[in-house]
C-alpha cells in the first residue's frame, strides 16, 4: 500500500477538498461536488490506517478510547493540513483537509501539542479555517454518537452501518445519472438501508425501518432517465430480462455509493427502482450483536443452518458473516448460489466460488445439482424458495456438506413448519425424518430501532438441533417447540424475547420496541433481562425438593 503522502498530494488540488480513511471503507478523495472518490482498490484495515498514519508521524493522534477526536493541525513535507482522528472501538476513521491557516514551521511544532486549527490574521484564512472546522466536525458526527451511548450498550449490539445521520436534499441538480449517482451516495452516507424510486413521487430512503421522504415528486420521464444508464453495469442480460418480463435483478457497484441489489419494475406510473444497499465487505457475528453460539455453524462438517426472518431484517447480512467464519477458519471449499451476488467474499483460508442465477447458472436447482459434483466442502443457497430447492439442499446436508441458507419466514417454527409444507403430504413424513438428521441450527432474526434513534440493532431467535428438537419434528408435534425454546436453554436455545429483554435491560432499545418486535409480548418486562429472569425462575428449591420427593416415594410404592 502506498505512503500516506501519496494522497495527500491530491489535497493541493482545487476539486477536492478531503481525504478520508475509514476502517472497512476504501480510503477516498471528497470532490468539490460532494461526490467521493476512491483512490485504493481494497478496503483499508485498522492496521493500514495505522501505518498510514505512522509514516508521517501522526500516529500519536490515535486516540486511545472512543472518541470522536480533535482537529490537530499537522505538516507533511512541509505543507500544512488539517486532521481529525476518531475512533469507535477497534474502527479508526481519519479527515485530512489542506490547511491554508498554517504555515509549515508552525505545522511541525503544532503536531505534537495544538488540538485546534490555528487562526490566521487574514479574514480569509479565519473563514477557511472554520469551514474546514465545520466539515470535519459533520463528517465525524457518526463516531460522535458513540460518546453519549453506554460502554455496555456499544460492546454488545453494534451497528449495522458506521454512519447514520439524516438525509440532506444534495442531489437534485446536475444530469440524470450525476443525480442518480449522488443520491445513492447519499442514502449511503446517512445509514439507509433501501432507496425507492417511483414516477410521480419525491424518492424515498428507509432508515431505522421507516420511509422517509426526500426531494420533489419525479416525473415518470425523469425516473426512467435516472435508472436506464445503471443497466450498462449489469450486463445485456439485465436488459433483456427487463425488455422480456417487465423487471430486472442485478447486482451493481458504484464508486461513491458502493454496493447494491437491485430490481426495476414497469408498472403504471412508469419504470421503477428499488436499491439494498449491501455491505462493502463481510461482517463479523460480533459486530453484528448476534449470539455467540451461532458460531458453532463453521464447526459442523454436515448438515443445515437456516438463517429466516421477515424481509429486510439483515438475512443476507448475517449468511455474510457465518460464510466469512468458516472463510477464515478452514480451508473449505465453498459453493454459493444467489440471486443475484451481494456480498463479494475474499479468498482467505477457503477457495470460494461465487455463481449468480440468470447469469451463470439457469436456476438455484440446476446450479445445486451441479455443485455436488465439484467437490464442495460448504454449499450456500441465497434463499429456499420452491420444493425443489429444499430437496437438494437435503440432499447436500444429508450427504456430508454443510448446507447454509436463508428462508423469508417470521419465526424458526414457521421456518421448519415450511420445509415440511412445500412438500406434498404423501413425502412428509420422510421429509420429518430428513429433516430431522440433518438441521443443525435455525437463527430468526429482526432489526429493532436503538432507543436513541441512531441505527438499528439485531434480536435474534436461537433453534439448535438436539435429540428434543428431532423428535418433535419427526413426531410432527412442532407446536410443542415454544414450551422447547422455554426449557432449552442448556441447548444453546434463545427466545426472541430474551434478547429483546437483554437489549432493554442495557437501555439499547426501549420497551415500546421490544414489545412491537416480540412474538409474545407479555414476556418483555420493563427491567429487561433481570426483570425476567426474577420473574421467571420457578419455584423455590423446597418445592422443586418435595416434587421430587413425592415422585421418587410414588415409584417405590408402586414398582
Amino acid at each position: 500500500m502506498a505512503d500516506l503522502d501519496r494522497y495527500l498530494r491530491y489535497l493541493q488540488r482545487d476539486d477536492v477538498t478531503e481525504l478520508v480513511l475509514q476502517t472497512d471503507k476504501v480510503a477516498a478523495l471528497k470532490l468539490t461536488s460532494g461526490a467521493l472518490h476512491p483512490v485504493t482498490k481494497n478496503p483499508l484495515t485498522s492496521g493500514h490506517v495505522v501505518a498510514l498514519l505512522d509514516g508521517v508521524g501522526w500516529g500519536p493522534m490515535i486516540p486511545r478510547t472512543d472518541s470522536g477526536g480533535q482537529t490537530h493541525t499537522v505538516s507533511s513535507n512541509g505543507v500544512a493540513y488539517s486532521c481529525r482522528i476518531a475512533r469507535r472501538g477497534e474502527h479508526l476513521q481519519v479527515r485530512v483537509v489542506a490547511s491554508a491557516s498554517a504555515s509549515a514551521s508552525s505545522s511541525a511544532s503544532a503536531s505534537a501539542s495544538a488540538s485546534s486549527i490555528s487562526s490566521s490574521s487574514s479574514s480569509g484564512s479565519r473563514a477557511r479555517a472554520s469551514s474546514t472546522e465545520a466539515v470535519i466536525a459533520e463528517a465525524a458526527a457518526s463516531i460522535d454518537v458513540a460518546r453519549s451511548e453506554p460502554a455496555a450498550a456499544r460492546s454488545s449490539s453494534k451497528l449495522l452501518s458506521f454512519a447514520s445521520r439524516a438525509p440532506r436534499c444534495t442531489w437534485q441538480t446536475g444530469s440524470a445519472r450525476d443525480r442518480m449517482h449522488a443520491l445513492l451516495r447519499e442514502a449511503r452516507e446517512s445509514g439507509s438501508t433501501d432507496v425507492h424510486l417511483v414516477g410521480g413521487q419525491p424518492a424515498r430512503l428507509r432508515r431505522l425501518g421507516e420511509l422517509l421522504e426526500i426531494g420533489d415528486p419525479l416525473p415518470a420521464a425523469g425516473v426512467e432517465q435516472m435508472l436506464m444508464p445503471l443497466l450498462e453495469h449489469a450486463g445485456a442480460g439485465a436488459r433483456e430480462q427487463l425488455e422480456q418480463l417487465g423487471y430486472a435483478d442485478f447486482a451493481l457497484e458504484l464508486p461513491a455509493a458502493g454496493r447494491m441489489r437491485v430490481n426495476f419494475a414497469r408498472g403504471r406510473s412508469g419504470l421503477k427502482g428499488c436499491f439494498r444497499c449491501v455491505v462493502d465487505s463481510p461482517p463479523t457475528l460480533e459486530g453484528l450483536g448476534l449470539p455467540r453460539e451461532l458460531a458453532k455453524v463453521a464447526e459442523y462438517h454436515q448438515g443445515l443452518a437456516v438463517v429466516s426472518g421477515p424481509s429486510g431484517q439483515g438475512k443476507t447480512t448475517t449468511m455474510a458473516a457465518l460464510v466469512d467464519l468458516v472463510n477464515r477458519q478452514k480451508p473449505h471449499h465453498i459453493i454459493t448460489v444467489e440471486d443475484p451476488i451481494e456480498v463479494v467474499h475474499p479468498i482467505r483460508k477457503a477457495v470460494i466460488s461465487q455463481r449468480q442465477v440468470g447469469l451463470h447458472t439457469a436456476s438455484f436447482h440446476r446450479a445445486l445439482k451441479a455443485a455436488l459434483r465439484e467437490d464442495p466442502d460448504v454449499i450456500v443457497i441465497g434463499e429456499l424458495r420452491d420444493r425443489e430447492t429444499v430437496e437438494m439442499a437435503l440432499q447436500a446436508a444429508e450427504t456430508g456438506h454443510l448446507v447454509i441458507a436463508s428462508m423469508s419466514t417470521p419465526s424458526g417454527a414457521k421456518t421448519i413448519d415450511r420445509l415440511i409444507d412445500m412438500f406434498p403430504p404423501d413425502d412428509q413424513a420422510q421429509v420429518r425424518s430428513t429433516l430431522a438428521g440433518a438441521l443443525k441450527i435455525v437463527v430468526s432474526q429482526r432489526l429493532v430501532a436503538a432507543a436513541d434513534r441512531s441505527r438499528m440493532v439485531a434480536a435474534a431467535e436461537l433453534i439448535t438441533g438436539n435429540i428434543p428438537l428431532w423428535s418433535l419434528i419427526r413426531e410432527n408435534k412442532l407446536f410443542q417447540l415454544p414450551s422447547l425454546l422455554q426449557r432449552g436453554r442448556n441447548y444453546g436455545m434463545i427466545r426472541v424475547e430474551d434478547s429483546l429483554n437483554e437489549l432493554l435491560a442495557k437501555g439499547v432499545i426501549d420497551e415500546a420496541a421490544a414489545k412491537a418486535a416480540a412474538d409474545d409480548p407479555r414476556l418483555i418486562h420493563p427491567g429487561g433481562l433481570k426483570q425476567a429472569s426474577t420473574t421467571e425462575q420457578g419455584p423455590p428449591p423446597s418445592t422443586l425438593g418435595a416434587v421430587r420427593n413425592m415422585f421418587n416415594r410414588t415409584r417405590k410404592e408402586n414398582p
